[in-house]
């Protein structure tokens, strides 16, 4: 007999419901968010189960895959396309959920979503890692401006190294503006060192893989956005034609078609934020600097991630501000 599972997680505990090919009730029950639990009950109670539906959340890739490895047919749904289909409901609760997504399993009204491997995931988690403490050195040199600027003094454009020396420059005689700043320029100091340590580690991934040195010999595309890119897309064969690649991180205008009215407004911004941002700075590159185009050909970014000394091909490319997300911005 074939059965169809639906699964509600939370941190800690699953909900899990099995539906007949009528779509009724045949077994409910509560187990820990633990893919080994998961898998015991399924295979006990709904043992020719065809397909087990489960939400995007926080868990779903480290579950998915597990239960993947498992043999268990598992399947990933949008939790907004869930969200639309059991908001009907009257009473919302763990229970009703797993009902829910159970019957859109037997139903099979569902788009499946694609879940990237760990591997997609340990990039895009480093580079995350890389862009959180960019934005955190950013915030810390804008307050140290702003807190001088208070008092008449200005930095002035200041890049690398020059910041520190100038902001120290300008506190030197002043024991007030030392206590306040002075932490600030440590802190700034330590958060440096980290960018640098994960720009090493982003340019030994670049030049150990041949598809993003590929990517790299586009003017604008530094190995951050190399790396972005093949992560995010993940498996190039689950679209059926190149341009839905636009469509799927945000880069095409959305449209609103009813009756006599159809309008396109702005582009989606749907998927991806970092990509988006990524090719975003790359386009811009080539629209503000054709020369490097003509000067350097198209081999400049994968010549460098080659030859540059260990630790240097991410300051040369920040250097030539290639793409504004591979370099620390400074005010």
């Amino acid at each position: 007999m074939e059965y169809y599972v639906g699964l509600d997680v939370s941190l800690k505990q699953t909900s899990i419901c099995v539906v007949d090919r009528a779509g009724l009730v045949v077994r409910e029950g509560v187990v820990d968010s633990d893919p080994e639990a998961i898998s015991v009950y399924v295979r006990s109670k709904a043992p020719e189960a065809v397909r087990i539906g489960l939400e995007t959340g926080p868990t779903s890739t480290w579950l998915w895959t597990e239960l993947k490895r498992m043999g268990l047919p598992v399947i990933c749904i949008d939790a907004r396309h869930a969200k639309a289909v059991l908001k009907m409901q009257i009473n919302k609760n763990d229970r009703n959920d797993a009902i829910g997504i159970a019957r859109i399993m037997q139903t099979g009204w569902f788009k499946e979503v694609h879940v990237k491997d760990i591997d997609s995931h340990s990039v895009r988690a480093l580079l995350a890692s890389r862009a959180l403490l960019v934005k955190i050195k950013r915030d810390l040199e804008n307050h140290v401006r702003g807190l001088l600027k208070n008092l008449g003094l200005v930095i002035g454009r200041a890049t690398f190294n020059v910041f520190a020396a100038r902001a120290e420059e300008l506190i030197e005689d002043r024991p007030d503006l030392v206590a306040a700043v002075r932490p600030l320029l440590e802190a700034r100091n330590a958060v440096e060192q980290q960018v640098s340590e994960l720009d090493r580690k982003v340019m030994k991934l670049a030049r150990r893989d041949a598809q993003v040195q590929r990517f790299m010999t586009v003017p604008g595309v530094g190995p951050i956005t190399a790396l972005a890119f093949k992560a995010t897309i993940d498996d190039p064969a689950r679209f059926a034609r190149s341009r839905s690649v636009g469509a799927y991180v945000g880069l095409t205008s959305r449209r609103h078609a009813s009756g006599e009215v159809d309008w396109s407004g702005r582009i989606s911004k749907c998927g991806d934020a970092m990509l988006r941002s990524y090719l975003f700075e790359a386009a811009g590159v080539l629209l503000t600097r054709p020369e490097m185009v003509h000067r350097e050909g198209l081999g400049y970014e994968a010549r460098q991630a080659q030859r540059a000394p260990q630790g240097q091909g991410c300051s040369r490319a920040q250097a030539r501000g290639h793409s504004a997300s591979h370099v620390d911005r400074r005010n």
